[in-house]
């Protein structure tokens, strides 16, 4: 992805979502832009018109830490977003050994080291997962697995979240709160971009959804990144209905750009009844897994 232009739409995406009142500004009776002027924000991170007008014409470039500071604070940038801006001026110096290291990271073909396997198999009580920032299901535990039936079910779906979200019918009846999810997917891949710019298979994905999906298209173009910690989230399972659980993500230091998610239920709710009752079925399911027969015949 062209560093330049991701800087460019994004600090311009930034400028038009500040409106003078949030930013402590007069409002004029004439505006013609959405949001903050050039000069307004330039006011407020203290840098002349000029170079701020270079800053958002996509030239990061050799910007201090000082000036990413202010210009953070001028945009009123979250966290996430300051990690964003610092990324995409990393890699517009090309010293970011971070990034560098993240090229290396895990692929769909990727095999987890068996100490992580039982660590997620040793989880009996909520479905666990380990993603990459591609969200590429790299390994889960065996609640997972049955928790993410609709997703494994589709090789279509080549065990990407993104890809489920935005390409399977299914995803819309899994995730009640289908709006929302598109939202986070589409966040976190913008986070990733502006952490590794050369990563071919997330440009390759990328690819895909804007071509296929114009809902993913429509939130691509917002440039808006999310960190993924923690939450409550709602699901519809097939199986065993209405499910609310809490999420809790951890980056894996032996594995850098891979994170595992766990997910859990309120104790005593009817959610916890709704896992134990998949962990179950999971498991009777493996215990005595369906005939397979040979191609051509009849059950």
């Amino acid at each position: 992805m062209d560093n330049r232009e991701e800087v460019r739409e994004f600090l311009t995406s930034r400028r038009a979502k500040i409106t003078p009142g949030r930013a402590g500004l007069p409002t004029g009776p004439r505006r013609r832009v959405p949001g903050l002027r050039r000069s307004e924000v330039a006011a407020l991170a203290d840098m002349s018109v000029e170079y701020y007008a270079k800053l958002e014409r996509g030239n990061l470039a050799g910007a201090s830490p000082a000036v990413l500071e202010a210009l953070a604070r001028a945009l009123r940038l979250d966290d996430a977003e300051r990690a964003h801006l610092l990324h995409l001026a990393q890699a517009a110096d090309g010293s970011d050994a971070l990034t560098r290291l993240r090229r290396r990271t895990a692929g769909r073909q990727w095999t987890p080291h068996r100490s992580l396997q039982w660590t997620l198999d040793a989880i009996t009580a909520g479905p666990a997962i380990v993603a990459n920032g591609r969200t590429d299901v790299l390994a889960v535990n065996p609640l997972a697995r049955a928790f993410h039936t609709d997703l494994f079910a589709s090789p279509g779906n080549q065990r990407n979240l993104a890809r489920f979200q935005f390409l399977d019918p299914a995803s819309r009846r899994f995730y009640p709160d289908w709006d929302l999810f598109a939202d986070m997917a589409v966040a976190i891949l913008r986070r990733e971009a502006g952490r590794d710019p050369h990563d071919k298979d997330l440009h390759d994905l990328v690819g895909e959804l804007s071509t296929l999906s114009g809902d993913f298209r429509a939130r691509w173009g917002a440039h808006d990144v999310r960190r993924h910690g923690t939450g409550t989230k709602r699901f519809h399972h097939p199986a065993v209905g209405d499910l609310t659980l809490a999420y809790e993500s951890l980056d894996l230091a032996a594995e850098p750009g891979l994170r595992m998610t766990v997910y859990t239920a309120e104790p005593g709710s009817s959610s916890e009844e709704g896992l134990r009752l998949l962990a179950s079925l999971a498991a009777a399911e493996e215990a005595h897994p369906p005939a397979q027969h040979p191609t051509g015949s009849a059950p």
